[in-house]
């Protein structure tokens, strides 16, 4: 065989081995996503789970606010001026967040709690975005933004929890019969 020959004999079977690598490249990551958009992952009592799973479950708008950090323009949530009675639980994950109990008018136009359901409800960290310091307030159980929690609110505890309603859902408390 002459070198010609040779040359295309090489170059041909390079092209099949890459050929056969993106086909298997293609297939593992197919699998990949349909393992994680059909099964829930858990740390503990933490859930976690990849960006394909959230954008397919929630809302574009629920997305951008729960995880993307976005906020919802105020007076505009589903729950600013809710009086039902409930828990209000997180919209991405269903783990239990506020008791109507404690939410109050702030005047802010977004739902107003002075303090959590329970102590491994939600968890705080700083945010100094958009030029100030506040302080962020995300799911304990998926990591979701919900708002922010400020120092101006009613007593007992001094706390105004300001989330975005689309962030919630409300489940009503069951009427005894």
């Amino acid at each position: 065989m002459n070198w010609q020959g040779r040359w295309v004999l090489q170059r041909m079977s390079i092209l099949s081995t890459v050929a056969l690598a993106v086909a298997c490249s293609q297939q593992t990551s197919q699998e990949r996503q349909a393992d994680t958009t059909e099964k829930e992952t858990t740390m503990g009592d933490k859930v976690v789970r990849d960006d394909a799973y959230w954008k397919q479950k929630l809302t574009p708008e629920q997305y951008h606010v729960l995880r993307e950090k976005g906020t919802e323009p105020a007076g505009s949530g589903e729950y600013v001026n809710a009086k039902q009675s409930g828990t209000y639980t997180c919209a991405a994950c269903g783990k239990a967040l506020f008791s109507s109990d404690t939410k109050f008018d702030s005047g802010t136009g977004w739902p107003s709690f002075w303090q959590p359901a329970g102590e491994d409800c939600v968890r705080t960290e700083a945010d100094n975005s958009l030029f100030s310091r506040r302080t962020e307030v995300l799911c304990d159980g998926c990591g979701s933004h919900l708002g922010h929690v400020f120092g101006d609110g009613p007593q007992p505890t001094g706390q105004r929890y300001c989330i975005n309603s689309l962030s919630l859902k409300l489940a009503p408390k069951e009427d005894a019969p």
